[in-house]
């Protein structure tokens, strides 16, 4: 069969895991402000969320704004071979580091913290383009 799957690849799963678990934890904070009538109609009367609610909504629009950045440059690496360095194997370990620490620091209200992982993990996207276009 196949040959060993490359970390970066195993990077992109797991931060694919993390948006869908950021997803989930906004849905149901959310629910606990919105009913679930409310959630399962139309939605044409908007229903505002507040505090760690809105927190984690916009969390995980923050991570669904640079996710598909970190998969193009994952996977374009993979089709240009250059899987495997330095360049890429840290800087998709620190997208998907910074990734995790985001949203449990932005729904604490940890505002400076919450902006350094954010950009940990822009260092970390920027390696994996500079890998690709280098």
């Amino acid at each position: 069969m196949g040959g060993e799957v490359a970390v970066e690849l195993k990077l992109l799963g797991v931060a694919a895991i993390l948006g869908l678990v950021q997803l989930l934890w906004a849905a149901a904070a959310a629910r606990r402000q919105q009913d679930l009538k409310w959630a399962a109609g139309p939605r044409d009367t908007p229903m505002p969320i507040t505090g760690v609610a809105a927190r984690l909504h916009r969390a995980f629009w923050n991570f669904a704004e640079t996710f598909p950045f970190f998969a193009a440059a994952v996977l374009g690496c993979a089709a240009a071979g250059r899987l495997g360095g330095d360049l890429t194997v840290w800087g998709a370990g620190l997208y998907v580091a910074g990734r995790a620490l985001y949203a449990p620091l932005y729904a604490s209200g940890v505002p400076l913290a919450r902006t350094l992982v954010w950009f940990v993990s822009m260092i970390g996207l920027a390696m994996l383009l500079f890998a690709l276009v280098r």
